[in-house]
């Protein structure tokens, strides 16, 4: 049987430059108007049970080119459930795959994808839901929904959103397992959060990215976790949707969802450098982070990015934008493509189930803080009347 290879259908990304024989060459296709890839998501048919070698070719100069190295990419025969292929390797710019796929026909991707499709159906079953309230905050480029789905009725406002970086599907993976235990009746951290908060959780920010199979980029090439300080109607309306609505509905406690391609580990980045910045602030990341590394074994705090020096924090990213606008508590959640090597998975390496479990873990830790969240509110509240 021929083996053909296609990605022509909502988040799919591959090229084929070569085939020979059971060895084909292939390239990641590049977001439009950027020069951002390193997305794929692709199926392959006609190879049941002979082996087959597929060499993307074009990785040494992807976006992160670290990302490679002891990565494993993502196979599924039904698109639920998405192994590791324990024959991926990489050398001399080429992402190698090698393996026998079990039926004829098979998907491959580089993390497992959350599609529009399953986007849609997410908003619609929690949406149905008794105390949920559904808003679409705008319409992208491309004229999709920027969704919105609030829960709870309580004094602290808590934004949660994800998928600035569409290619970054672990974030949507966190964000419905979010869902489901924020919606659960008879859960009892839930049930308090619900009654002492009120959420607006934004599952997908980057739907045209998300549906074009980009890695980071909006319909026009643009990264919208650069835009908050000045987000636009005509490159980044996506941005300005959710920033306004915040001005509405300012938050106490802000969690940005992503996903990193180089450091096998969960981490938080947050909000150092920014002009601002105040010891409560600083008090209540730093207890976050500590109680949902006892909370969470799939959490750590020695791996992640490099802590800006005082006044040097990029403002146009949204973690810093919206601790210093709303002087709130904001962090950003980094998850591996990779997987936690404190706790490898050798099946399935990071994980749809694992990244909902550690939200899970975020909502418990949530709780654990709510006291010093509530503190810290009326606090602020208090120095801005002063102030005034």
């Amino acid at each position: 049987m021929t083996i053909t290879i296609s990605s022509a259908f909502d988040a799919g990304n591959i090229r084929v430059v070569e085939e020979r024989g059971d060895t084909i060459d292939l390239e990641l296709v590049k977001d439009h108007m950027s020069d951002f890839h390193q997305w794929f998501n692709f199926r392959l048919a006609g190879a049941g049970g002979r082996e087959v070698t597929l060499r993307i070719i074009n990785c040494g100069n992807s976006a992160y080119p670290d990302g490679w190295p002891d990565y494993k990419a993502c196979v599924s025969l039904d698109r639920e459930d998405w192994t590791r292929i324990a024959g991926t390797s990489y050398a001399d710019g080429i992402l190698t795959i090698r393996f026998v796929p079990e039926t004829d026909l098979v998907w491959i991707a580089y993390f497992a994808p959350y599609s529009m499709e399953r986007h849609h159906d997410l908003i619609s079953t929690v949406a149905a839901l008794p105390g949920v309230d559904y808003r679409s905050l705008g319409k992208s480029l491309d004229g999709q929904d920027i969704d919105c789905l609030s829960i709870g009725e309580g004094d602290c406002t808590v934004w949660l959103y994800a998928r600035q970086h569409p290619g970054e599907t672990m974030a949507e993976w966190w964000m419905e397992g979010a869902l489901e235990k924020l919606t659960d009746p008879d859960d009892p951290i839930a049930r308090v959060l619900r009654r002492d908060c009120t959420f607006h959780v934004v599952p997908n920010m980057n739907p045209d990215g998300s549906r074009r199979g980009h890695l980071r980029t909006n319909a026009v090439g643009v990264n919208l976790n650069r835009e908050w300080h000045a987000p636009s109607a005509d490159k980044s309306p996506e941005v300005l949707y959710v920033r306004g609505a915040m001005d509405q509905s300012p938050p106490d406690f802000a969690m940005d969802i992503h996903g990193d391609e180089a450091i096998p580990a969960n981490f938080l980045a947050g909000f150092e450098g920014i002009p601002s910045i105040t010891e409560r602030q600083s008090r209540l990341f730093h207890l976050f982070s500590e109680t949902l590394e006892r909370v969470s074994p799939d959490f750590q705090t020695r791996k992640g990015y490099e802590v800006a020096r005082p006044g040097e924090a990029n403002m146009s990213m949204s973690t810093t934008q919206l601790a210093e606008r709303f002087g709130c508590v904001s962090m950003t959640l980094e998850m591996p493509f990779k997987d936690n090597f404190d706790l490898p998975d050798d099946v399935y390496g990071w994980s749809p189930e694992r990244s909902k479990y550690l939200a899970g873990a975020c909502l418990d830790t949530l709780h654990a803080i709510l006291p010093e969240l509530k503190k810290a509110k009326a606090e602020r509240a208090h120095s801005e009347k002063v102030d005034a």
